[in-house]
């Protein structure tokens, strides 16, 4: 399994979309940008038959230093939720039938 960074995937949709790279850069960085600022507002977001991010609000509670089992008090703190959407289940699933060899 590889790791693709932001770099790589800009370089796959400029050259997919016969686009500029650096007008591709600026539109990614402000999309994550978008998302980010929307997730602090609290908004959902849905986007059709790839996913939903949402926030949800973790409660505080207590917790266990595995190490030295002391309890330590977590804060309750807010975090982002994914759900995948219809077709990201359909491409996992026949990725797991079909696995791509050599990787």
């Amino acid at each position: 399994m590889a790791t693709i960074k932001k770099k790589e995937l800009i370089d796959l949709i400029a050259d997919h979309s016969q686009a500029k790279r650096i007008l591709v850069k600026q539109i990614v960085q402000s999309f994550l940008e978008e998302i980010i600022a929307q997730l602090c507002k609290g908004n959902r977001l849905e986007f059709r038959d790839f996913g939903v991010f949402e926030t949800k609000k973790r409660a505080a509670r207590t917790a266990q230093n595995p190490k030295t089992l002391e309890r330590v008090e977590v804060p309750a703190k807010r975090t982002v939720k994914f759900k995948m959407g219809r077709r990201m289940k359909e491409g996992l699933s026949e990725s797991a039938v079909n696995p791509v060899k050599g990787k």
